[in-house]
């Protein structure tokens, strides 16, 4: 067997593009009458026509989908123990300070504090979220949470 032998053994099949003349004739299999039949017109999403429908998320368009509450900035107990020494007070304003956080995230989003890594540091939270399991590690380091 040689090259010029060879056969695909499933042959490639042609998409027939509908709606441009020449073979199909007439309305080019695009039916009769009616607002699908033509090129640049077609149904609209029902999803829009949907959220139009709800006063309150009316005009957010595309990104309807997106939260409108800001996701919290997120800092572990190991963290904390490595760049506060003892007796710190951790709140958004000093992280801000030390370069934790920069720019508008730092007014829009809320910083929660989650439990991973140990804390040995007697430290007093403000103004943060703070999880269980870290209000647990904070209290029985001897720090406090305001």
């Amino acid at each position: 067997m040689q090259s010029h032998q060879l056969k695909r053994k499933n042959s490639l099949k042609k998409v027939k593009r509908v709606g441009r003349g020449g073979l199909r004739g007439k309305t080019s299999g695009r039916g009769h009458k009616g607002q699908r039949q033509h090129g640049s017109h077609g149904v609209r999403p029902e999803l829009r026509d949907q959220i139009k429908k709800i006063p309150k998320l009316r005009g957010r368009g595309k990104n309807s989908l997106k939260s409108r509450h800001p996701e919290a900035i997120v800092f572990n107990c190991a963290f904390l123990d490595l760049h506060f020494s003892n007796g710190d007070i951790v709140s958004p304003s000093t992280l801000k300070e030390k370069g934790f956080i920069k720019g508008a995230i730092a007014r829009k989003s809320p910083i929660k504090i989650l439990g991973s890594g140990d804390l040995s540091k007697k430290l007093t939270i403000e103004g943060c979220l703070v999880s269980t399991t870290a209000q647990e590690k904070i209290q029985r380091a001897g720090g406090t949470i305001r």
